[in-house]
């Protein structure tokens, strides 16, 4: 197959597809529209032509929203998303966005199309007949759609993206669970020599994602300097369990254990080199903090369910991720600078933090206040030390 582009106007190129003969004997062209410079008409030609010899072509005016979806899930989510989330896209596609949406031409769908889906769906998207769907999923497939067919205007298949247009349910702020102090003390007494134990402790104590707890390795442990680092992720997906990079690149961290979690450590680490002793030839090591008695990884869901059992045993309405909005809110309440609890929780922005946890922090206005006011008074204290320094 060939073609070639020509000049329309200034920033804007026809790209022309010589489709060969139809069965009338008539020569097929197909024109494409390019608005940048002559690189960007360049690229798009390479990659119209690879589709016409893989076989993955469709005229832009022949494309329903199913094959456009099917395009994007493997032509770009595939090689730009998680495994995990991937899972979680294609089932979306496939089991909702598809049966809603699937039938229309791409260049003919509008907002409205879609506002009408999002108001069945909560009325009655659930796929097992029982009622609609939560605003929250329905906000879910919003996103999906809308990142999808931003996507659809980049590649230049629609002018603008028609889920722009469209109002997302409202979503209610769930309240934030976390455990006091005395909470704290229960939980890690529950499950002191058990295999939660040290994937609780390290979760209240530094913050860490579930995956980056099962993720850790030995090697990443240095239990002289009481440090950690989180250099990958346990994820687990139909295909079954893989390492991953961490989340974000701020995900990367490494952290300053308490001493008491320090110590536990070293005795998790004799602990486990007796059962690695004791089953010989037949343990899987592969260097593992938290691992089964024979160095298999434990598996992300087995920790959620184990650990919502264990949670619904002493009367907490708490999941595993709690313990990390835990960690957050202690040292918030032991006062700890918000650019030192973003750290350590690896958001990528302090701004993330904020609009998170923000609203823990009204006794901090108060207490500002207190302190301008001496600064004002000139009433010695650390403010007016600091501003002369």
């Amino acid at each position: 197959m060939k073609g070639h582009i020509r000049e329309r106007g200034k920033n804007t190129w026809a790209i022309v597809l010589d489709l060969g003969r139809g069965a009338d004997g008539k020569r097929k062209q197909k024109w494409h529209t390019v608005h940048g410079g002559k690189r960007e008409a360049q690229r798009e030609l390479a990659r119209l032509l690879n589709e016409i010899n893989t076989g993955s072509y469709v005229e832009p005016a022949k494309l329903t929203v199913a094959q456009y979806l099917e395009k994007w899930l493997a032509e770009y989510a595939k090689a730009n998303v998680g495994a995990r989330t991937y899972e979680f896209y294609a089932e979306v596609v496939h089991k909702h966005l598809i049966p809603a949406l699937g039938h229309l031409p791409l260049p003919k769908l509008q907002p409205l199309h879609i506002q009408s889906y999002y108001t069945e769906a909560q009325k009655s998207g659930r796929r097992d007949g029982r009622g609609g769907l939560s605003a929250q999923s329905v906000l879910h497939h919003h996103r999906l759609l809308h990142t999808a067919l931003g996507q659809a205007v980049r590649w230049q298949l629609l002018p603008r993206n028609p889920a722009a247009s469209v109002e997302p349910p409202r979503v209610n702020e769930k309240e934030m669970q976390f455990l006091d102090a005395e909470g704290m003390q229960r939980l890690l007494e529950a499950t002191e020599g058990t295999s939660l134990y040290i994937p609780i402790l390290l979760a209240v104590a530094t913050g860490m994602r579930r995956g980056e707890i099962l993720g850790l390795r030995w090697e990443d442990v240095n239990l002289q300097t009481g440090t950690v680092s989180i250099r990958q992720s346990l994820e687990e997906t139909a295909e079954g369990l893989s390492f991953k990079a961490p989340k974000t690149r701020s995900s990367k961290r490494t952290l300053h254990l308490p001493q008491m979690v320090t110590q536990a450590l070293i005795r998790h680490k004799g602990t486990q080199a007796e059962l690695k002793l004791a089953a010989g030839p037949t343990y899987q090591d592969q260097g593992l903090v938290i691992a089964w008695e024979d160095g298999r990884p434990l598996r992300p869901h087995y920790v959620t369910l184990a650990f919502t059992r264990l949670a619904q045993k002493l009367g907490l309405t708490l999941r595993f991720h709690d313990l990390r909005h835990t960690q957050a809110t202690a040292l918030i309440a032991l006062g700890e600078h918000m650019k030192v609890i973003s750290s350590r929780l690896g958001h990528s922005s302090i701004q993330i933090t904020m609009d998170r946890y923000g609203h823990l922090l009204p006794g901090m206005d108060e207490a500002a206040a207190r302190r301008l006011d001496n600064l004002l008074r000139g009433e010695e204290g650390p403010e007016n030390q600091a501003l002369r320094a």
